[in-house]
């Protein structure tokens, strides 16, 4: 295990570029195989990239105000003394790394966005409180919860083919989630994950002379709480509306309001835009005041430039692999060689490579359900199942794709190569597990 995390280590250290760089490379990479995969002229290829760069802006800003918000509420007072306080619970490094590891995943499986940014402040929190552990390794370990989003209760092609008059309802109708997400094929994959993930990263914890230990002075924030001083504050009745307590009262409980009918109306139901309303408006109740609320979020949100310039250029590269075919291309590249026992593993693993292309899930699930349910329908298998296969290889090939791990990168204050090698290790062992559940089960 130490060979081959050196090795993978010094691969990604060496050769895995900045999530910028790596986005530019892809871009080229997806131009010229589309001009030479399809039927697509350079123009139409230049046309397809510029037409959708801008189609997912409303997913980015919905995934800056996860990292915002969500870095709000866990620096005010009240919730950096919660995470302080389970921080204490592991008396070593490799206790540490477990932990971090299971509040990930469980975070992960309730919400995806909810547990991308607590397992990263959560981990933060740790390296303040435990000596020795490695940092890069504990980020990881956060990041590693995310293999589960799509088997969990956020799932986005689970949800969609359960919601009444989705794009596929004509090809499989509504498909409940119980035989999805609560069926027993997906509690086996969930039940071998939540027992393999931290074994794995436990395993991968180097040796104390080896570990990269960071310096606690350096994750020590700055107290944006800290209010100026009181004869400044108060001096017009500007200042005391901006330091009044009770204005930050009344809104939060009107948010809170708000949630109370909504989950009263829909169940325990999340979603991004949910979840941003709960830490919102959580965050201004415990920051107690607007000008310290504000404060906060000024500091937050210098941690959100990466997701800010970087998503448009995904959104590009989603356009080319959409509207040229390319998706269609690779997915028929590889269920050609398959039949109905083997069909639901090549599903997995053509949706493992188009995440590279296509990221985001629901956005996958667009451009290559209908295709894959197609090829499922004229070999007679499943169709749910077929659904759990693309859902499941979006979810195991993001291990070492930077899209959805920028949140907790720049939480963390790390790049994308410090925590990538033990992400492939993660993709290759997970991956013979979740591809062999597929193949017997």
């Amino acid at each position: 295990m130490r060979l081959l995390i050196s090795f993978s280590n010094r691969l990604m250290q060496r050769y895995m570029p900045d999530p910028f760089l790596l986005v530019i490379l892809l871009t080229f990479f997806v131009c010229g195989l589309a001009l030479f995969a399809t039927d697509s002229t350079p123009v139409e290829i230049v046309n397809f990239w510029g037409t959708g760069f801008w189609s997912l802006l409303t997913f980015s800003m919905q995934m800056v105000l996860i990292l915002v918000t969500g870095h709000v509420m866990a620096s005010s007072p009240l919730f950096k003394k919660l995470l302080g306080s389970l921080a204490k619970l592991p008396k070593s490094p490799g206790q540490a790394i477990i932990l971090v590891t299971l509040v990930a995943l469980v975070a992960c499986w309730i919400n995806w966005g909810f547990g991308l940014i607590i397992g990263a402040l959560f981990a933060k929190e740790i390296a303040l409180k435990v000596k020795g552990v490695d940092y890069r390794l504990l980020i990881a370990s956060a990041y590693s919860g995310f293999i589960i989003w799509s088997g969990g209760l956020s799932g986005s092609v689970v949800l969609t083919i359960a919601t009444p008059g989705h794009f596929t309802e004509n090809i499989m109708g509504v498909v409940p989630t119980s035989e999805t997400i609560f069926s027993s094929f997906n509690f086996i994959i969930l039940a071998g994950l939540f027992i393999m993930v931290p074994i794995i990263n436990r395993l991968m914890v180097p040796p104390s002379e080896k570990a990269f230990v960071i310096d606690p002075a350096l994750l020590e924030e700055k107290d944006s709480l800290e209010a100026v001083s009181k004869e400044e504050s108060l001096q017009t009745p500007a200042d005391r509306l901006e330091n009044s307590q009770l204005l930050s009262i009344l809104i939060g409980l009107l948010g809170i309001s708000y949630l109370v009918y909504y989950f009263t109306k829909n169940g325990f139901t999340l979603n991004l835009d949910i979840v941003n309303f709960l830490f919102l408006f959580i965050g201004i109740i415990l920051h107690k005041t607007p000008r310290l609320f504000l404060k906060a979020v000024t500091d937050a949100v210098k941690n959100a430039s990466g997701i800010i310039i970087q998503f448009p250029f995904y959104a590009g590269l989603m356009g080319i692999v959409t509207s040229s075919g390319l998706v269609a291309v690779l997915s028929n590249m590889l269920i050609s060689f398959s039949n109905e026992h083997t069909f639901h593993l090549f599903t997995l693993w053509s949706a493992g490579l188009v995440n590279f292309f296509v990221p985001s899930g629901g956005g996958q699930w667009a451009v290559q359900g209908p295709v894959m349910l197609e090829a499922a329908q004229n070999l007679g298998v499943s169709l749910s199942k077929t659904a759990m296969a693309v859902a499941w290889g979006d979810a195991w090939t993001n291990m070492i794709q930077p899209f959805y791990a920028l949140p907790a990168l720049a939480i963390a204050g790390l790049k994308a190569k410090d925590i990538m090698g033990y992400g492939l290790v993660m993709m290759i062992i997970t991956g013979v597990f979740i591809s062999g559940v597929f193949l017997l089960l």
